[in-house]
């Protein structure tokens, strides 16, 4: 089964048709809305309210095999399931249709719910054990220097399309900066952050190549541990290694590929949804630029109106309970609604009022399994944002904001496009980055797009994306999982 997406004209149903306005198209035999599907894609926020007047704060739903679930929409019962992990665990093997055989080995919410040795699927000491170590590790991160290396990438970034006076933020920018901070993060040779990038990106939008993708980032990883054994660094992969909680080797690869792939597309929503908000809400930029609003207060306002991830599947009841006004049983699972519950109308009657420097929102969850690497995300955003408004203060978009449109799944929203342009910036020599009134002198850059594919010796040879391959994207972009899934199909 595959996940479509909006920008598949053969899905979209025509003006009139119920799907335009969640009627029975969405329904399952038992009368439940399916999570998945055109419908629910269509307009997920509107989905999540149709629930709540119907259900209230928790709403029973159908994701894919109309397999039944929980939608948590409410702020506070989420906060509940959060904190609460002993009647709402994080280990997907108590899951009961996973016991009854209900979840066919194809179907595509395998790669997100099948139970893997990692801190995401783990409660009590084993889940203190694995975050414990992802956590000392992220935190050893210097702060100051991860803000060098998205100002010198932001830089190089903006040098690439700054002559043409226009530019397309979401593939050239917001899909880019991430990748290039984490890989030094990691400790990869500086070199390989672009071919990366190229990687992730191919493996999350799930192009003809990304099994091969992901065999990439998988084997690249897999080498830079070999490395680090035997010359260890100031890094993430060597502080995994070395760290007292004694990860395996197993442990130690798919914790960096967790940390690596939600780190680069939680980050890329964020820069791309207030990109798109400052530069089309009138008010928003008026308060950024006239000092009323700081870039920390405009994340934070996107954060709760835009939240990189919709939903977190899942929780699973360890016993019969209740939440939300719904009996729970046993083995059922829930889905946390970061997005739904951020709009909860108990936590925000008006929506159009501001909350500049309210951090309650759900965008990193929250309790044992909050986002660690929330405070990295937010400062490779900020700084790559303010890095970009500064460089090319007469930015602006170039279309009209109803053109703007978004990719839809049942876990998150993406925004395809985002156009603009501004004044040519001429490109410096020598690495100086001229950018309102100053002269910034940087160590020359890594190329982002490197015009033959580099092969060092030992180190795996990238697949065929970006700019140094000819890929052909079907016309249906499918799910990253998806793809994956087919590998395994007899």
């Amino acid at each position: 089964m595959t996940t479509p997406f909006r920008d598949d004209a053969s899905l979209t149903p025509p003006p009139g048709c119920p799907a335009h306005g969640l009627g029975t198209h969405g329904l399952g035999a038992d009368g439940l809305r399916r999570l998945y599907g055109p419908e629910a894609e269509a307009d997920p926020a509107a989905l999540y309210e149709k629930l709540r007047a119907e259900h209230g704060e928790v709403a029973p739903v159908l994701l894919h095999g109309d397999l039944p679930a929980w939608l948590i929409l409410g702020h506070s019962a989420n906060l509940t399931a959060m904190r609460t992990p002993s009647r709402f665990s994080r280990d997907s093997r108590r899951w009961t249709a996973f016991q009854e055989g209900r979840v066919t080995p194809d179907s595509p919410l395998m790669p997100v719910i099948a139970w893997q040795p990692l801190c995401v699927f783990a409660d009590g000491a084993e889940h203190k054990r694995l975050r414990g170590a992802v956590t000392d590790g992220l935190n050893r991160v210097d702060r100051r220097g991860i803000r060098r290396y998205v100002t010198r990438f932001a830089d190089q970034l903006i040098q690439d399309f700054g002559p043409a006076g226009q530019a397309e933020l979401v593939a050239q920018f917001a899909e880019h900066l991430p990748m290039l901070v984490m890989t030094h993060v990691v400790g990869m040779p500086e070199e390989y952050g672009p071919r990366l990038v190229e990687a992730a990106r191919d493996l999350m939008k799930g192009t003809e190549t990304a099994i091969a993708s992901n065999d990439y980032v998988v084997a690249t990883l897999r080498r830079m541990m070999d490395r680090k054994r035997v010359a260890p660094g100031a890094d993430l992969v060597s502080w995994l290694m070395q760290h007292e909680a004694g990860l395996t080797d197993d442990e130690v690869l798919e914790h960096l590929r967790v940390v690596l792939l939600a780190a680069n597309e939680t980050t890329v929503n964020l820069i791309a949804d207030t990109l798109k908000m400052v530069l089309t809400d009138r008010r928003f930029r008026a308060h950024l630029s006239g000092g009323h609003m700081t870039l920390p207060d405009a994340l934070d306002q996107v954060l709760w109106d835009s939240a990189p991830m919709s939903l977190v599947a899942g929780r699973w009841a360890t016993g019969d309970t209740e939440l939300g006004g719904q009996q729970i049983k046993t083995g059922d699972m829930l889905l946390l609604g970061l997005a739904a519950g951020n709009v909860d109308p108990v936590v925000r009657p008006d929506l159009s009022k501001p909350l500049h420097g309210n951090r309650a929102h759900l965008a990193f969850g929250g309790g044992p399994h909050e986002c660690p690497g929330q405070d990295m995300g937010r400062a490779i955003a900020e700084t790559g944002i303010d890095i970009l408004l500064t460089r090319l203060p007469d930015l602006q978009l170039a279309i009209s904001e109803d053109e703007l449109t978004w990719t839809s799944a049942w876990l998150s929203r993406h925004l395809v496009e985002l156009p603009v342009r501004f004044t040519p910036r001429a490109k410096p020599a020598g690495g100086a980055v001229a950018g309102a009134g100053a002269v910034i002198t940087t160590p020359p850059p890594p190329t982002v797009a490197p015009a033959v594919p580099f092969a060092q010796p030992g180190w795996p040879t990238a697949p065929p994306v970006g700019a140094t391959a000819t890929v052909t994207v079907p016309p249906q972009r499918r799910s990253w999982w998806s793809v994956l899934i087919d590998r395994f199909r007899p």
